[in-house]
């Protein structure tokens, strides 16, 4: 399998875009929490990850609200599962940890689903920044707060 990564200058800072012959593995701030270490995302090939580019770039431009990407995230089949509900949660919508946990029909498992959630490697594409705390509190963004806050705002939220 091939991988290849490139970067693109975004209102949350750089972003590195890792793609291999599947899909796209991985989207990256460069600063989030739980980064894996940069040789895993293979040499820099510019272009590498083109549609993945122009698709986040119309997004942030507020002309894209559902991503269509192949996409080939690396993780566990539960980390799988929690990352599939996470993609439905539509555009401008929020959920919480406890509503996810509902929806997988593990009721008591908001605490794992809430790792699974921040470990997702393919930050924006996937939306974990529409997951909040119980209460519709802000909660932890493997990019940081003031992402997650930029992110929702750009999806029209008001906050809680």
């Amino acid at each position: 399998m091939t991988i290849a990564h490139d970067v693109l200058e975004s209102p949350l800072g750089t972003l590195t875009l890792v793609q291999s012959d599947e899909g796209l593995c991985r989207v990256a701030l460069e600063h989030q929490a739980h980064l894996p270490d940069p040789t895993s995302f293979g040499p820099r090939r510019p272009g590498c990850a083109a549609e993945a580019a122009r698709q986040l770039e119309a997004y942030f431009a507020g002309a894209l609200e559902v991503f269509d990407l192949e996409l080939a995230p690396s993780g566990t089949a539960f980390q799988h599962e929690v990352w599939g509900a996470l993609e439905a949660v539509g555009f401008g919508a929020t959920t919480t940890y406890g509503e996810l946990a509902h929806h997988l029909g593990r009721a008591g498992a908001a605490r794992a689903i809430g790792a699974a959630v921040g470990r997702n490697p393919l930050l924006i594409v996937v939306p974990c920044h529409r997951v909040l705390g119980a209460g519709g509190h802000l909660t932890g963004y493997a990019g940081g707060l003031e992402a997650k806050v930029a992110l929702l705002e750009l999806e029209g939220w008001a906050g809680p």
